[in-house]
């Protein structure tokens, strides 16, 4: 008798995860089911599926087969995600260890007996292009910036809500929702940064323009906007006219390098840094300095890998299909970066827990606008969006991911408040 579809998949998955007792239920192409009966259940498709696990054994090749829509989960979608990610070989940080020769062997055996063995299929459209020019090259990043920001306003803003922020929100209670968590952090920002009426303010990755507004807005500041997202910059100059704020507020297209009217009072970088790369943190700590009057405050405000370094794999799902070019750091590789370029650190505040409710806010969002978000770019890019965001408030949950804000200041002839309570 000939094996099911579902035990064979069960075989091909446990060897991708390295582990021979599976933590979900398989659904396969033909209607047959293997795995514990409670497990949450995941459903492939198509035999493509199958065959993107032969091409690319891991992460890339499982993300490939779900934003092809040839894997789906079935009820939750974090029980799913975590129950994979806990599985068997797992590396520290979610990543998964490389295949063996054997591994391979075993799944190209494996979709030989359910006829499933096929030339590689082409990935599905969402996955950026590979970078051409130096990495972190002007252009080059341009093109990463574009592939992750410019996919359509109209679906960011179901995703994020009226805020129109794409980072992480500072929560009093989980019950205050995303909103007001998101008002919050803006406050905080421009609390830590001392911000005035007519304060200079450089935004470097201005987004939506949502800091800008408030910083002009509430503190009567003096605001230049950087993105290197032409659609960023077009909403973000609306919503500045919007607020009547044009004679405070400028919105640029602008890489950071080529900022050239400083010095500013104050700068801010929110979810900026993490694409960077680490090779070019000096540069980047280098050029806000030289862009900051002595004495003034720079917020750096970055996602990083916790409880130590890690490498970041260009072949991962992230790195291929929503972050090209990014790259994380540890916080004390930040924070080292920061006091060798010549900043005093003032303060450093950890929210962890705070970007895993606002992921989950935004997921949230993205499922109960389902059908409007696909319709505002593709069914590709919406599945794409839930599996990161997914997968990555599980990791903030589970202390592999983290997202610090380090304030820092330029010595000078200002000094800063004796203690941190003018800001919290």
């Amino acid at each position: 008798m000939d094996e099911s579809v579902a035990s064979g998949l069960t075989r091909a998955l446990g060897t991708v995860l390295g582990t021979a007792e599976l933590p979900v239920r398989l659904r396969g192409w033909d209607g047959s089911e293997a795995g514990p009966p409670d497990a949450p259940m995941i459903s492939v498709r198509s035999p493509l599926a199958l065959r993107r696990m032969v091409w690319s054994p891991g992460q890339l090749g499982l993300g490939r087969a779900y934003v092809a829509g040839e894997i789906d989960v079935e009820g939750d979608v974090y029980a799913a995600f975590a129950a994979l990610s806990s599985a068997g070989k797992l590396a520290e940080k979610g990543a998964f260890r490389a295949a063996t020769l054997h591994d391979r062997w075993e799944l190209a055996r494996t979709a030989a007996q359910l006829h499933a063995l096929s030339p590689e299929p082409a990935p599905p459209p969402e996955e950026a292009p590979v970078g051409r020019g130096r990495r972190h090259s002007r252009g080059r990043d341009a093109a990463a910036i574009s592939h992750h920001y410019d996919v359509g306003n109209d679906f960011y803003a179901l995703v994020l809500g009226p805020s129109m922020v794409y980072s992480c929100a500072v929560w009093e209670s989980p019950e205050v929702g995303l909103d007001a968590a998101q008002e919050a952090k803006l406050d905080l920002v421009c609390r830590k940064l001392g911000l005035g009426p007519d304060s200079r303010l450089l935004d470097v990755g201005c987004g939506w323009g949502s800091l800008a507004v408030h910083a002009a807005g509430r503190y009567g500041a003096r605001v230049v906007g950087i993105t290197l997202s032409v659609e960023q910059a077009e909403l973000a100059r609306k919503r500045v006219a919007d607020a009547g704020l044009t004679d405070r507020v400028e919105i640029r297209v602008q890489d950071y390098r080529l900022v050239p009217d400083g010095p500013y009072d104050a700068i801010s970088s929110i979810g900026m840094a993490e694409h960077v790369g680490r090779a070019e943190l000096p540069g980047y700590v280098a050029r806000l300095w030289g862009l900051l009057r002595p004495g003034g405050r720079l917020l750096n405000h970055a996602i990083a890998f916790n409880a130590g370094e890690n490498q970041w794999n260009p072949d991962s799902f992230i790195a291929r299909y929503v972050f090209p070019d990014g790259e994380l750091v540890g916080m004390a590789t930040m924070v080292g970066a920061l006091e060798a370029g010549g900043f005093e650190v003032l303060d450093v505040e950890a929210l962890r827990r705070h970007y895993a409710l606002t992921l989950r806010a935004w997921v949230a969002n993205l499922e109960a606008h389902w059908d409007a978000a696909v319709a505002a770019t593709s069914e590709g890019r919406a599945r794409v969006w839930r599996l990161y965001m997914a997968a990555s408030a599980l990791g903030f949950e589970n202390g592999s991911l983290g997202v610090n804000q380090v304030l820092v200041r330029r010595p000078g002839p200002v000094e800063p408040p004796l203690r941190r309570t003018e800001w919290v």
